[in-house]
């Protein structure tokens, strides 16, 4: 099995992490902040990294943009967040992570993100300075997954799905309405009027958090809930014509 770092300063997060992640047979190491990621990264050398944005002393993608430039990027890491936004998720991916988890975690969404982690191949190390002078590569995509509940009413879980594949749209497409219109098939005027019934927010500084109602993982259920970073990609938009 795997090595894996989690990082997060939350105790209660560390620890279910770490023993959901040691039941599947993985080992795995805990630090708190980022100079104890840091330390462990260079002892440990984890095959894979679960990185928490909000950290006291220094955020997560600020560390994930240091180990980027200094050619520390050699493996997988996968941002998680309670209250990020779209430009966390775009920033996080465009500097080299693989994934965006947001809390509360569903288990088997954590299960699956880690296990494809591991299988991709571990990133080869690049330094900023160099990649300056090149063409920008496109980000990776965010994962398309995402767990709904079923056991409500129809509407409301219409409801739920249409605004997480909005959202996911708007963050894959950087907040860019046209690129989105183009790729989800609706008119831009319909577009604006689905989000604005959605209640999604298109600016690109942010947008409104997805309402809680996802199945979190034992004491991750309580931390608050952010941007829906991934979610699947159904082959046709659903549009409100039966509403």
């Amino acid at each position: 099995m795997a090595s894996i770092l989690v990082v997060d300063d939350e105790i209660g997060i560390r620890d279910l992490l770490s023993e959901i992640l040691n039941d599947e047979g993985h080992t795995v190491e805990a630090a708190e902040n980022a100079q104890q990621a840091r330390e462990m990264r260079a002892r440990f050398r984890p095959d894979l990294v679960l990185l928490d944005i909000w950290m006291p002393d220094t955020d997560g993608v600020t560390l994930l943009k240091e180990w980027a430039g200094a050619g520390q990027l050699t493996m997988p890491v996968i941002m998680m967040s309670g209250h990020g936004t779209i430009d966390n998720a775009v920033e996080a991916t465009r500097i080299g992570a693989m994934a965006f988890l947001e809390k509360p975690i569903a288990l088997q969404k954590l299960l699956r993100a880690v296990e494809q982690g591991l299988s991709k191949p571990a990133p080869k190390p690049r330094m900023e300075g160099v990649l300056s002078s090149l063409p920008t590569a496109e980000a990776p995509p965010l994962l398309a997954e995402q767990s709904f509940p079923l056991d409500r009413p129809l509407r409301e879980a219409r409801d739920d799905f249409e605004r997480a594949y909005f959202e996911f749209h708007l963050a894959r497409e950087g907040g860019s309405m046209t690129r989105v219109a183009d790729k989800t098939g609706l008119e831009r005027t319909h577009l604006y009027r689905k989000l604005k019934q959605l209640g999604v927010d298109w600016g690109r500084n942010g947008r409104r958090p997805a309402p809680a109602g996802l199945q979190g993982l034992g004491s991750l259920a309580g931390a608050p809930t952010g941007p829906a970073a991934s979610t699947p990609t159904p082959q046709h938009p659903l549009d409100d014509e039966d509403d």
